[in-house]
């Protein structure tokens, strides 16, 4: 009979107990857990701490005595191991209550210890207002502490999946919270740009992010910061990562691998024949470029629990490794990756491209369309996809699932292209953000449309002297752009091609991406030879902006407006806001109703006028305007028309014909009519 002993519960372990007891029903399982909990759900715990999740008992996934029942394992908490005597197949243990030692025997052992968090050597940590979060007694702490002392203010010191999901929490709390990180922006292991909208949201509900800061000490109500500003914190949270539990292994002398976790094969086994680990203490190959690496993520860890009990009792089931998706929601934005980043691409020696996108989550037309940002990193040779990171609103975790299948099975950009994904218009859009990203991604591949991305164009040092063309329509260039940038809308760029310099490299932006395409490619046919397209255009730019500070180009950004826990969703505060504005157009003067004075009427939406609109122009909405047809007055008077792009100012035309309306024009688009204004 198999003797399975498993060090360590949670996901790992837990998991590993389960499957042993589904492949085997003699085998003796025992799982030996020195802290008090067998089967918890670890990843729940700041949304417990926030009030999203309003009842611990939901947390506990399994007690010693429910697994027993369930499973027939024999579960030993507050027993911590202590030693491994590997030559007579003994665990020794010690109760951390009693003291009593005890010794387990085995024919199979698992390692599942998992990681701790690590504990910095940082003056005043000791203190009871500083919390690190990894346990239900963790959580418990914090909780407490909150209940009773009232804390105003707090300080989270990382800006990591825990850290980012604690401040949300403190927030929810009512805590003032500043988050203190040591890298350039807060989630390192994405894009400043995926980053940056992370950053974008968590200043809009008044976080505080210091980011390439370090705390020199904490105090009592206060945390010093190396450059010597003190930030008030009546409660600190540190999360700066995890360190895999090793002491047990490698003092039985079992071999630890150069990424700094057990080392295993790929059924898992270590060193030793009799013994197998899984979950966050191991070392494991990164599916992408095949080197070892340390994942401690609960998916993972749940997968390899499984397959560790599978190759212990006698099955023969290799693990595939892991790339790492991972993703967070901070208040209401969402920002996830998957396999390697650009930098991390390049860094393992890959020939590396990334093309990014933004595009509405489902159909523009449709109730609630939210932008998705899609970012793609590629082998610029193969097309084969290394990896991507998605954000957004709505949609991002489809679109990271998508890459995450893409990058393991190693697809290519052009099998992303031709993919067919689900679209209805409340779900998505016929050609999907994923289409759109693999198309952007072959064009950059063929040379069709050079591209960089933000951070490669920042890296770059052409790019201090480069000229900026932006393309977007005179309203958006007003609010914002970069500095010293050129504003040629793309409609009028055909006629304006003088006013370029071709002796410059060139960077065209446009919103996000689309029509600086267009318009490079005009230049391109126009002889321009040195023209790239800025990645995700604007949109992108403004990310990378809120999370670093440029080093070759310049951008101020006006503050985002400020949001509040507990406020109406994110489409209700837009549509809020966009009825405030349109309270505030100007209406059909009724003196000029009667006169034959020139009339021209902006048949785009309210929300569309709202933004900007040519000077003297009144709205009266597409859908509106037969019934509205009346405030036009005198049938001879002129009457010019237009809206967006010169389609619906078009259809527009055609109904005031049918009305008998003798002198009527199409203007075409906003940008033509702005532009004819200004000539007038």
């Amino acid at each position: 009979m198999e003797k399975i002993v498993i060090i360590g519960g949670v996901a790992a372990g837990a998991t590993a107990a389960a499957k042993a007891r589904r492949i085997s029903s003699d085998a003796e399982i025992t799982i030996l857990e020195s802290g008090p909990d067998i089967s918890f759900a670890n990843c729940g715990l700041p949304y417990y701490i926030g009030g999203d999740i309003k009842s611990r008992s939901k947390l506990i996934l399994q007690s010693p005595e429910s697994f027993n029942e369930q499973y027939q394992t024999a579960v030993h908490i507050h027993t911590a191991a202590t030693e491994i005597d590997r030559e007579n197949k003994v665990v020794h243990t010690v109760d951390s209550r009693t003291g009593e030692k005890k010794t387990f025997d085995y024919t199979k052992l698992i390692l599942a210890q998992g990681g701790k968090p690590i504990a910095p050597p940082i003056p005043g940590a000791d203190q009871d207002h500083v919390f690190q979060l990894w346990t239900l007694e963790d959580m418990d702490k914090i909780h407490t502490f909150i209940e009773n002392k009232n804390p105003k203010t707090a300080v989270v010191v990382g800006g990591g999946f825990i850290g980012l999901e604690m401040a949300e929490a403190l927030v929810k709390r009512g805590l003032k919270v500043s988050v203190v990180e040591m890298m350039p922006h807060v989630m390192a292991i994405m894009e400043a740009e995926i980053a940056g909208f992370i950053q974008e949201e968590m200043t809009a509900y008044g976080v505080d992010v210091l980011t390439n800061k370090a705390v020199d000490a904490i105090g009592r109500n206060n945390v010093t910061l190396k450059d010597g500003a003190s930030v008030d914190a009546d409660l600190v949270l540190l999360s700066i990562g995890v360190r895999p539990t090793l002491k047990l292994a490698a003092d039985a002398g079992l071999a630890i691998g150069d990424a700094g976790g057990l080392l295993v094969d790929q059924t898992l086994k270590t060193s030793d024949d009799n013994i197998y680990a899984a979950g966050d203490m191991v070392e494991l190959e990164h599916r992408v470029h095949g080197k070892k690496v340390r994942i401690p993520l609960a998916g993972p860890a749940n997968r390899q629990g499984r397959i560790a009990a599978e190759n212990a009792l006698g099955k023969r089931h290799e693990y595939k490794g892991s790339i790492g998706t991972s993703i967070v929601r901070v208040f209401e934005a969402v920002a996830g990756t998957t396999g390697l980043s650009l930098k991390a691409a390049r860094a393992a020696g890959l020939n590396a491209d990334a093309v990014v996108i933004h595009k509405e989550h489902h159909t523009s037309y449709y109730p609630g369309a939210e932008q998705v940002s899609v970012l793609v990193v590629y082998d610029r040779e193969t097309g084969v996809v290394l990896g991507g990171q998605t954000a957004g609103y709505a949609g991002a975790d489809r679109r990271l699932d998508v890459l995450a299948a893409a990058a393991a099975a190693k697809l290519t950009v052009s099998d992303l292209a031709d993919m067919d994904f689900a679209y209805a218009p409340p779900l998505g859009t016929a050609n999907d953000a994923m289409n759109m990203a693999a198309y952007v991604a072959e064009n950059r591949i063929s040379g069709y449309s050079p591209a960089l991305t933000i951070s490669e164009l920042d890296a770059a040092p052409e790019s201090e002297k480069a000229f900026w063309l932006d393309v977007r329509d005179v309203f958006a260039f007003n609010k914002s752009h970069v500095a010293g940038a050129v504003n040629i809308p793309l409609e009028l760029l055909p006629s304006k091609l003088n006013a370029l310099p071709k002796n410059k490299r060139i960077y065209v932006y446009d919103q996000t991406g689309k029509k600086g395409h267009q318009a490079l490619r005009t230049l391109t046919g126009a002889g321009f030879t040195n023209v790239f397209n800025v990645s995700g255009g604007f949109s992108s730019l403004s990310g990378y902006v809120r999370a670093v500070a440029p080093s070759t180009f310049q951008l101020d950004l006006p503050a985002p407006d400020p949001k509040q826990i507990g406020e109406n969703s994110e489409a209700e505060v837009t549509e809020a806001a966009n009825t405030a504005k349109v309270s505030e157009l100007p209406k059909v003067d009724a003196k000029k109703e009667a006169s034959n004075e020139p009339l021209i009427v902006d048949v785009r939406s309210d929300e569309e006028f709202s933004y900007g609109a040519v000077p003297g122009a009144i709205n009266i909405p597409l859908d509106e305007i037969q019934n509205r047809i009346h405030e036009l007055g005198n049938k001879n008077r002129k009457i010019i028309l237009y809206c967006a792009t010169g389609a619906r100012s078009a259809y527009a035309t055609q109904i005031l014909n049918y009305y008998g309306y003798t002198d009527v024009e199409n203007g075409g688009g906003v940008t033509r009519m702005m532009s004819r204004s200004r000539t007038s």
